[in-house]
């Protein structure tokens, strides 16, 4: 077995915790709280490499991913 490292985004809004991998397009989830969406990412991350690899494509490779804030004036 090979690990491997991923971001991950968590954000909370009024329903709960919504989870997604930027690196992995269509890997999202949701819970209801942050624990939840956290485990509930983790095992998305492993479907998706899961299918990734099954299908002999290869992972993508990140070099660097930036989160900040930005204030725009509307």
């Amino acid at each position: 077995m090979k690990n491997y490292r991923f971001s991950v985004v968590i954000e909370k809004d009024r329903d709960g915790y919504f989870a997604f991998c930027p690196e992995l397009q269509g890997c999202y989830t949701q819970g209801d709280t942050y624990e939840e969406a956290l485990e509930n990412v983790e095992d998305a991350i492993s479907l998706h490499v899961k299918d990734i690899l099954e299908a002999g494509e290869e992972l993508p490779e990140v070099e660097f991913i930036s989160l900040t804030s930005l204030e725009v004036a509307v």
